[in-house]
């Protein structure tokens, strides 16, 4: 292997196998650096000592594949290479043997200033060979294992589910297969193990996981692929703590495997704080939460800036963004994105000349420093009317959102903006400050769909209520929590779960509260229903995103970066051409007939 010779290997023999990384010609003696997953190792060519196989060596080019026989040198000091692991020896070359030429590759491994990104995708074969692309790999492979072996020593099984499945709603679009033996049937490829997982319960193994391949069709973007990989697990009798537990317990084997200790237990937040301190269910706790500061208005205040005395005022604080100019503050504008009636003054000392007393008030709710940036969010309407003011204390008006959420969305959108100046995304060496954890609790359980007109399930329509919500399935939805729980690493969402319903009386009960008569819940979940009826065990889950956690410990901002073989934005594989038409003789063993311009 080429990145493992060392100085106590001088002056043995050794066999170098991999790529032509670099080749420099001095003349009598040619410089080959080659390349393999294990590193770089010089090779020296020496005319002196033998001129045809320094002839040969001045044939090679980049990228092609040789096998070198030599004996391992100690290099003088003054040519040590630090920069690498094999930098105090070489290989003094006695044999070589050009295993494959290579065409001109249209970028290399060892350039530091990458093609664009459909180049990269292209070739990808090449684009592995980088070293940054052969760490991303070696780290994903290292975290699934530590995962695995968490997960089998806690005593869970690892079980396939299939691939070709039935169709059922979960949220998004279905990958279809069509089935040849039975013209005009499709599989459907699955979103994810969700009910073959809690059929395994009702099984009897009562500790499943499986690191799964999963398929959605929905619209891209840099956190999400149309074919992904998640670490799904279900578990029969547990309250929800145990499954966090069981989630701390892989994740912190998975960051120690990359190398960070991270500490456990993760803080806990129910669904309302989190939308009233961050306008998010995913919070980013690198920068302050936001502060309600409407207290520090007096009504006249209010009145005079156009702001609804019963809705939120909410400041957000940026730390050390420093003095903005005009043209900055403008731009701030350009960020927000208004939901509802929400208004934004991003002008601070605009509104400290106003009203000096109220502005030390917020500084002060804030704990703002001088060169903080603060901006505040209010509403400027008549709070709208809604099927439910229900929810739980600290509760979240559904016409409170409106504001959180606009807050929420211009918090993080300033934060990236002035991320050099607060430097809170910057990585310290220190997991604790690096790696923000969070257990999001108690979400609502439905959530109204204004184009629909009717209630959808905001997880999935097999998460059980809470117990003591039960009797306002019917009469007040919106007031109903979930016993659902999200994990989220840094505002993006690691992993989502619930405890599930087991009885199939409270299965229909859910399916009659979002509009599904019997006939359409038994022809959508039937094989799923009668499974109820034989003896289900209470049962919980969760399902993450494998491609997510590694792509955090790689400090990548893409999944691309950290999956082998990706598709684009569209869908597409670049490399291999997919997707693309198939023959007629196909199509029609299928029975499917494709409408030109379809």
């Amino acid at each position: 292997m080429c990145g493992a010779l060392r100085a106590s290997d001088a002056g043995q023999k050794a066999v170098l196998m991999g790529w032509v990384n670099r080749r420099r010609d001095l003349g009598n003696l040619v410089f080959v650096d080659v390349r393999d997953r294990s590193g770089v190792t010089q090779i020296v060519f020496d005319k002196e000592r033998n001129p045809a196989l320094h002839e040969k060596a001045g044939q090679l080019r980049n990228e092609y594949v040789i096998a070198a026989i030599g004996t391992v040198r100690q290099r003088t000091s003054d040519t040590v290479n630090k920069n690498v692991a094999t930098g105090e020896v070489e290989l003094v070359a006695a044999e070589l043997r050009i295993l494959n030429e290579s065409k001109q590759p249209p970028f290399l491994p060892g350039e530091t200033v990458l093609p664009n990104e459909e180049m990269r995708l292209k070739y990808r074969y090449i684009d592995l060979r980088r070293d940054a692309m052969q760490r991303n790999i070696e780290l994903r492979h290292k975290v699934a294992i530590a995962i695995r072996e968490s997960l089998s020593a806690q005593g869970f099984f690892e079980i396939e589910t299939p691939f070709m499945t039935r169709s059922t709603p979960e949220g998004a679009r279905d990958y279809l297969v069509p089935s040849r033996v039975q013209p005009g049937s499709f599989y459907a490829l699955p979103q994810s193990p969700q009910l073959f997982k809690q059929i395994l319960m009702i099984s009897g193994f009562d500790k499943y996981f499986q690191i799964v391949r999963c398929f959605r069709d929905e619209d891209l973007r840099a956190d999400r692929q149309p074919e992904f990989t998640q670490i799904d697990l279900e578990m029969s009798y547990p309250q929800p703590e145990r499954v966090w537990e069981v989630v701390e317990s892989f994740l912190t084997a998975a960051f120690k495997a990359a190398g960070h200790q991270i500490k456990t237990p993760f803080p806990r937040t129910s669904y309302d704080e989190a939308i009233r301190l961050y306008g998010s269910d995913k919070p980013d706790m690198r920068l302050p939460a936001m502060v309600d500061v409407r207290e520090a208005f007096a009504p006249e205040n209010l009145t005079t800036l156009g702001v609804s005395a019963n809705l939120p005022v909410v400041a957000i604080r940026i730390p050390k963004v420093g003095e903005l100019s005009r043209k900055e503050r403008d731009e701030i504008k350009s960020l927000f994105n208004a939901k509802g009636g929400a208004k934004l003054f991003e002008d601070f000392k605009r509104l400290e000349k106003s009203f000096p007393e109220t502005a030390a008030e917020i500084r002060q709710k804030c704990g703002a420093q001088a060169d903080d940036l603060l901006v505040i969010v209010a509403g400027d309407g008549k709070p709208s009317e809604h099927k439910s003011e229900g929810g739980v204390k600290p509760e979240v008006k559904q016409h409170d959102h409106a504001v959180y959420t606009s807050a929420g969305l211009l918090r993080l959108a300033l934060a990236q903006k002035y991320a050099d100046r607060h430097g809170a995304f910057k990585k310290t060496g220190d997991p604790a400050t690096d790696y923000r954890f969070l257990w999001v609790t108690d979400f609502p359980m439905f959530e109204y769909d204004e184009e629909g007109q009717r209630w959808a399930a905001a997880h999935h329509p097999f998460t059980s209520p809470h117990e003591h919500d039960m009797d306002k399935l019917e009469s007040d939805p919106a007031a109903v929590r979930a016993l659902a729980y999200d994990v989220v690493l840094n505002g993006t969402e690691l992993g989502s779960g619930s405890i599930r319903i087991h009885r199939q009386d409270i299965q229909s009960k859910i399916f009659h509260a979002l509009g599904m008569t019997e006939e359409e819940a038994r022809s959508r979940f039937g094989f799923f229903l009668e499974a109820l009826e034989y003896g289900t065990p209470p049962h919980g889950g969760i399902a993450l995103g494998l491609d997510r956690i590694v792509m955090i410990l790689a400090g990548a901002d893409s999944l691309r970066e950290v999956i082998p073989f990706p598709k684009t934005a569209r869908a597409v594989d670049l490399m291999v051409d997919a997707p693309t038409p198939v023959s007629e003789t196909q199509l029609r063993d299928l029975g499917i007939q494709v409408k030109k311009g379809q």
